[in-house]
């Protein structure tokens, strides 16, 4: 299956993993291809841009025959550039962690002011909030996809970067941990006011200890990391905000 991404634009994590890194914010969206279903994971800045999104996503498909199709999204935290493309997916199943419903319900008002203080068009912010696509299903603690031929594990380890931080592990050789935002390797991590800074070291160890010394980590933001690099942000977040 590793020839699904040859000339796709999209870099390959391993034979049914793979990821596009977005413009303008550098972040990541990835893509886990089963025999029977597909999940993306997070939906891009805007419903453009989720259409965008779906569009390559989908014309990877066709080659394997049959309504090939995203049919999962997972959110990996309600921060604009990570859902506000989430209305672009009808009819997939969307799961995101525990509490996320509240935040994309009744913080949309702060979601497009953010968008738009970080260079969104008002009108697109606007147009993709309004359009909000709240998760079916809240992940608590772990949860089991099977996607036909693999089994992916969306997994509740935060609180860190923000409340609801919810990360994606792909079985395979080399096992692939999409991380979300809490790591970053284009930029130092961001803390802004909803995160959890007491609690995202610990979110960290977790995260490391699901995904393993020899797994591939993918950052929300930046090029692809191994257990090092995570292991090192772990530190210097736990010594930025004096905890252990």
């Amino acid at each position: 299956m590793t020839v699904l991404w040859e000339g796709s634009g999209w870099e390959a994590l391993g034979a049914r993993a793979g990821r596009a890194r977005l413009p303008v914010w550098d972040c990541t969206a990835g893509l886990v291809v089963g025999d029977d279903a597909a999940l993306l994971v997070d939906a891009g800045s805007s419903v453009a841009e989720g259409a965008r999104l779906r569009g390559d996503a989908e014309r990877m498909l066709e080659p394997l025959g049959g309504d090939r199709r995203v049919t999962h999204l997972a959110l990996t935290h309600p921060h604009f550039d990570h859902v506000f493309g989430a209305a672009a997916f009808a009819g997939a199943e969307v799961f995101g962690a525990v509490g996320i419903d509240r935040v994309l319900a009744y913080g949309r008002g702060e979601l497009v002011a953010d968008a738009v203080r970080n260079g969104l068009d008002p009108a697109e912010a606007a147009e993709a909030a309004d359009a909000l696509v709240r998760p079916h299903h809240q992940v608590s603690g772990e949860w089991t996809l099977d996607l036909g031929g693999v089994q992916v594990l969306l997994a509740n380890v935060g609180p860190g970067h923000t409340a609801h931080d919810l990360v994606v592990f792909v079985p395979g050789d080399p096992e692939v941990v999409f991380c979300g935002d809490l790591v970053e390797e284009s930029g130092e991590p961001q803390a802004g006011p909803d995160a959890i800074p007491s609690h995202w070291p610990a979110a960290l160890d977790r995260l490391l200890e699901l995904g393993g010394e020899d797994a591939v980590y993918v950052p929300g933001h930046g090029a692809v990391v191994d257990a090092g690099f995570v292991r090192a942000q772990r530190d210097e977040l736990a010594a930025r905000f004096g905890v252990s």
